[in-house]
């Protein structure tokens, strides 16, 4: 489900238009969050590594509206629920498209996203089905070969895009603290460094819980 913005009450109104105008609308951080509390919590409980920080990582964006916030036909659309289309690595180094339908209940989400993510390892190809195609999502990616501490995308600049995206890269250690990199790119026309700030401080506090 998603509700029309009314672009004439609301304050970014001419954020959204001067940022819209631009061939590249998108601005992104790089940074680290604190993976100490939940790398733990994984070895815990045998959480599957990659679902267990992408859960986290779509309930924080789920709970900030603006990351909600999509582009269809030059208005502005506020989705009810946003789900995650992640990248998803093969054993001959390709990459297929996935859907994982968000669900507030972990283990339900690892049970759907589990079945996705073995239905892409045995296919061949991008997979960017229609699925993988909507604009109900966040793009995810992950890099777990290599640390980071910064990130571009391979962008088509005619193609209208507003869709948030989100990697992660592989975590270091140091001083007993786990660190685990992430970059976030988003369009500056639908939110600004401060939001970016608020996923931010939602996605580590749902780490540290």
């Amino acid at each position: 489900m998603r509700t029309k913005l009314d672009l004439t009450t609301w304050n970014r109104k001419e954020h959204f238009e001067f940022f819209g105008g631009f061939d590249e609308p998108f601005f992104g951080i790089t940074t680290t969050v604190d993976f100490t509390l939940g790398y733990q919590n994984i070895k815990d409980n045998g959480y599957p590594y990659f679902l267990y920080y992408l859960h986290k990582s779509i309930k924080a964006a789920n709970s900030i509206e603006e990351f909600r916030y999509r582009i269809e036909d030059d208005q502005v659309y506020v989705y009810d629920k946003i789900h995650a289309s992640p990248t998803i690595g093969r054993e001959d180094h390709t990459f297929g498209f996935s859907f994982m339908e968000y669900e507030e209940d972990f283990d339900l989400f690892v049970a759907k996203a589990q079945k996705e993510i073995d239905e892409v390892k045995n296919s061949t190809g991008l997979r960017h089905t229609d699925n993988a195609k909507r604009i109900d999502t966040i793009h995810y990616s992950s890099i777990p070969w290599y640390n980071f501490s910064g990130l571009t995308h391979a962008r088509h600049f005619q193609f209208k895009d507003s869709i948030p995206k989100i990697s992660f890269g592989k975590y270091t250690k140091e001083q007993g603290k786990i660190n685990l990199p992430i970059a976030i790119n988003v369009h500056h026309g639908l939110m600004d460094g401060y939001h970016i700030g608020k996923y931010l401080e939602e996605f580590q506090s749902l780490l540290n819980s």
